[in-house]
């Protein structure tokens, strides 16, 4: 049968669904989504008082408050209240008060986005049965480019959420990226994310040469497509089948953030075993350039493992 052919098949994407579940959901990686989880939870704000702080050298109070608003709809509504709060507390703060904070959280936000990207690498690695993990110097290197990608990226993506709504406002008649399911401003989030993590998982997923675009691309769609699901559906969770306002109190809002957080996290995983298992597939193919350059296990990698085959 043609390859062409075998790749339109319903029945094979099925199974590399099923088994990038399987991969991404059987063994250490919960241990990954953790660690992940907590250090994005702790590099958040520190990286909105670099955000505000940045915004209000070079635009105005109003587009500042445009800034934070866009910021704050990507959040769940439940955990929103605490994002605004310290978004309008910066953003109405002198813009001295703010670069003698955004220092601080430089340093702050520097170390825990490092220290969860490292995780999310890590993660990623055993995903893709990586055996020979990088060395420490190179490990932490990458850590440190991902990140600084991850947060231009984002910045990049936010000034054109506010661009967009800028433009709905100043636009003559009816808005045209207003309102709706294909509106700008939450078209670029989107958009934004698949480009980010096919980057990822082209670039530093794999040790030795990079993911072909073919999977990555497809590891950035499904994951970009679980993402959005995900937060739809912690919203539910949390503000209709199980409010947790009554049980945590004053502190619900952030172990909403820490839901909404570990279930994205468990997208960006799913992604990278989606692409590792397409990555597979190829190879049954006869794909000339997914052809490994040794024997590649299909199995996934354990931690134990991976400790086993470390040089002592």
């Amino acid at each position: 049968m043609d390859a062409a052919v075998r790749w339109a098949t319903p029945m094979l994407w099925g199974r590399l669904a099923v088994r990038a579940f399987t991969r991404s959901w059987g063994r250490d990686v919960m241990l990954y989504t953790g660690g992940v989880s907590f250090f994005a939870l702790l590099a958040v704000f520190p990286a909105i008082a670099i955000l505000i702080g940045f915004y209000k050298v070079v635009l105005s109070i109003g587009q500042v408050s445009e800034q934070a608003a866009a910021l704050a709809d990507v959040m769940p509504h439940a955990a929103r209240a605490i994002f605004q709060q310290e978004i309008e507390r910066l953003a109405s703060a002198s813009a001295r008060t703010v670069s003698a904070q955004s220092f601080f959280a430089l340093v702050i936000g520097g170390y825990a986005a490092h220290r969860g990207f490292k995780a999310l690498l890590a993660g990623l690695n055993l995903i893709h049965d990586e055996t020979e993990p990088h060395g420490f110097f190179k490990f932490n290197l990458l850590a440190f480019f991902v990140a600084l990608f991850a947060f231009a990226l984002f910045t990049v993506v936010s000034g054109a959420v506010v661009t967009s709504r800028l433009l709905e406002h100043t636009g003559p008649g009816a808005a045209p990226t207003g309102g709706g399911w294909l509106s700008l401003d939450g078209l670029w989030p989107a958009v934004g994310l698949a480009i980010g993590l096919t980057m990822l998982y082209r670039y530093a997923m794999s040790h030795r040469t990079p993911v072909a675009w073919a999977p990555s691309i497809a590891g950035g769609l499904v994951a970009t497509v679980m993402s959005t699901i995900s937060s739809w559906l912690c919203a539910i969770y949390v503000e209709q089948i199980a409010p947790l306002g009554a049980t945590y109190g004053s502190v619900g809002a952030v172990v909403v953030l820490l839901i909404w957080l570990s279930w994205n996290v468990n997208a960006i995983f799913y992604g990278g075993a989606f692409t590792t298992e397409m990555e597979i597939a190829a190879r049954s193919m006869g794909a000339p350039d997914l052809e490994p350059e040794g024997e590649t296990s299909e199995t996934v990698v354990s931690l134990s493992e991976r400790r086993a085959s470390r040089p002592r």
